[in-house]
């Protein structure tokens, strides 16, 4: 059974800071890309960040210098660590999980990410 579950949302303040956790398992084949990405109310989701599993990393423009992607070495987690948060960081951050072999995109449920002005 595929499972890509996030944690770590909530509700901060401008200038605070989350970590947000994705763990995704059951999938057959190896997970080339994990990101992350974002959807505000009326928008389009966009993505945030990115990593390969050799650690190449790839950011939104609004977030560099803000956030940081990890995965843990070989395993299929991730982890977004958003330091300075601003009220339009505000949305449903999605886990993605993205598999080279059948080209396919798993996503989580999602987690609320709310920042206060």
């Amino acid at each position: 059974q595929v499972q890509v579950v996030e944690s770590g949302g909530g509700l901060v303040q401008a200038g605070g800071s989350l970590r947000l956790s994705c763990a995704a398992s059951g999938i057959m084949f190896r997970i080339n890309v994990m990101g992350w990405y974002r959807q505000a109310p009326g928008k389009q989701r966009e993505l945030v960040a990115a990593i390969t599993t050799t650690g190449i990393t790839n950011y939104a423009d609004s977030v560099k210098g803000r956030f940081t992607i990890s995965r843990d070495g070989g395993e299929n987690t991730v982890h977004l660590q958003m330091n300075s948060l601003k009220p339009e960081d505000t949305g449903r951050y999605y886990c993605n999980g993205r598999t080279f072999r059948d080209d396919y995109n798993y996503w989580g449920q999602g987690t609320q990410v709310t920042v206060s002005s």
